[in-house]
């Protein structure tokens, strides 16, 4: 059960993907989607980027729910030093797919946690790294007819059937790649008296 004194949660995200990854952990909390203009930050190290992409969604919440915990965050995928976005339609899925083919891109996840009892912001970065098979057009045309990835960085969904594209997966934290990094989400939630719900 949750610590009765914990204030309700906020996930500051409209992502199907990160909401079912909540799901496994708890079930009393609320979405809210963040009115970030993600086009007017500074260009910055994709490091620094994902971190302060994750931090403003999350203040953007708690603006407007001061008294609720608050789980910012934002993925990035990063190809020769070059920030991937979501493809948005077939043939930017496709030259990302080809692009990537035999090469690694590392997909770095970056959440923030406001806390408004202890007016205390926790951040937490996972790079994960996919190590991409040598591929030809034709199973990246077949893949993307199956999954559809078109609103996913980096143009796959591990949780579909992305890993036929894969040689191996390097990561501290598998639901990283998903979306969030649940692992330093759920140690954070239990320190701050939250438990499964």
């Amino acid at each position: 059960m949750q610590n009765p004194s914990a204030p309700t949660i906020f996930l500051a995200s409209s992502s199907p993907y990160r909401r079912g990854l909540l799901d496994r952990f708890l079930t009393q909390y609320e979405t809210v989607s963040p009115d970030v203009d993600e086009s007017n930050i500074d260009r910055l190290p994709p490091e620094q980027l994902a971190t302060q992409l994750a931090r403003k969604k999350a203040e953007a919440v708690a603006t407007n729910a001061r008294q609720a915990l608050v789980i910012g965050a934002d993925q990035l995928a990063v190809l020769d030093d070059q920030v991937l976005g979501k493809p948005g339609d077939h043939q930017k899925a496709i030259e990302q797919l080809l692009a990537a083919s035999g090469k690694s891109v590392k997909f770095l996840t970056a959440v923030c946690v406001l806390d408004p009892i202890e007016r205390t912001r926790y951040e937490h970065t996972d790079t994960t790294t996919v190590h991409f098979r040598q591929f030809d057009r034709r199973l990246a045309e077949a893949y993307l007819r199956h999954d559809e990835p078109y609103d996913c960085a980096g143009s796959f969904k591990l949780e579909g059937a992305g890993f036929v594209l894969f040689d191996s997966v390097t990561t501290d934290d598998p639901t990283a790649l998903i979306g969030l990094p649940m692992i330093w989400v759920a140690d954070r939630l239990l320190q701050l008296g939250y438990l499964l719900t």
